[in-house]
Order: C-alpha cells, then sequence, then structure tokens
C-alpha cells in the first residue's frame, strides 16, 4: 500500500462507510478499486467517486442516476456535459425536496394545532376531576 492508495478498512474509516457498502458500490460498477489477491486497494478516483457517490446519495439521487452522472467525466468536453446533465438533475430534486419540507411544515402545524387542543381539553378536565373527588 503507498500513499496514492487505501485498503478497504482506510475508506470504511475515512468515509464512514461499511465494507459491505464498499463492495456493493463495486458490484454496482461505481467504485473499481484495484484488486491484490483478496486485498481491495482503492486510489484517488475511487476516493473521489465514493465522495461524489455518498453526496449523491445525500441529495436523493439514485444509484442509476449517480452513475449515468459519474460516466459523463469521461467525455471530451472538459466535463461540461457532466456539469449540464447534474445541474438540471440537482434542479429536480431540490424541488422534490422543497415540496417535501412544505408537505411536512404543513403537517407539523397541523400536529401541533391538535396537541393544543389536546392540552387545552386535558386543562379543562383537570378542574371537573378535581370536584369528583
Amino acid at each position: 500500500m503507498t500513499d496514492l492508495t487505501m485498503t478497504i478498512r482506510q475508506m470504511c474509516e475515512q468515509f464512514d462507510v461499511t465494507p459491505r457498502t464498499l463492495r456493493f458500490y463495486e458490484a454496482k460498477e461505481l467504485l473499481f478499486p484495484q484488486r491484490v489477491g483478496q486485498k481491495r486497494l482503492y486510489g484517488k478516483r475511487d476516493r473521489a467517486r465514493l465522495k461524489l457517490i455518498l453526496r449523491g446519495k445525500r441529495f436523493g439521487f439514485s444509484l442509476e442516476e449517480i452513475r449515468q452522472l459519474l460516466d459523463l467525466y469521461y467525455m471530451d468536453d472538459s466535463q461540461e456535459t457532466q456539469l449540464r446533465e447534474t445541474y438540471v438533475l440537482a434542479e429536480k430534486h431540490l424541488a422534490d425536496m422543497e415540496a417535501q419540507r412544505a408537505e411536512l411544515d404543513e403537517a407539523i402545524a397541523e400536529l401541533k394545532t391538535q396537541m393544543d387542543w389536546g392540552r387545552a381539553r386535558l386543562a379543562a378536565l383537570e378542574p371537573e376531576k378535581a370536584q369528583a373527588s
């Protein structure tokens, strides 16, 4: 192992993932570690790809979307196509996330209203309980 490569254990520690996750991404042809016997060695390219995979997953991109975007890196256009496609996909995911947030904000407000009603109702029942005793 050199400074240019990392073992599966080092990758797991640096990126807070499990070995199973790395093997899964390898099986899905998202990562391409060098194989030396049973050992997997991850180079700079794999580390960069994993960083992008994890970021994409956090933003709600599917693995297939991530794969397609990563594959665009190798076009001879200074990554213009990759950047454009990423931007279009990011706009879609941002709109979806904002819609989800609006739905969640609405549900939270409704739940708070119901809890306020319940709290008031419980408070009103307390004097009735005291009088019945």
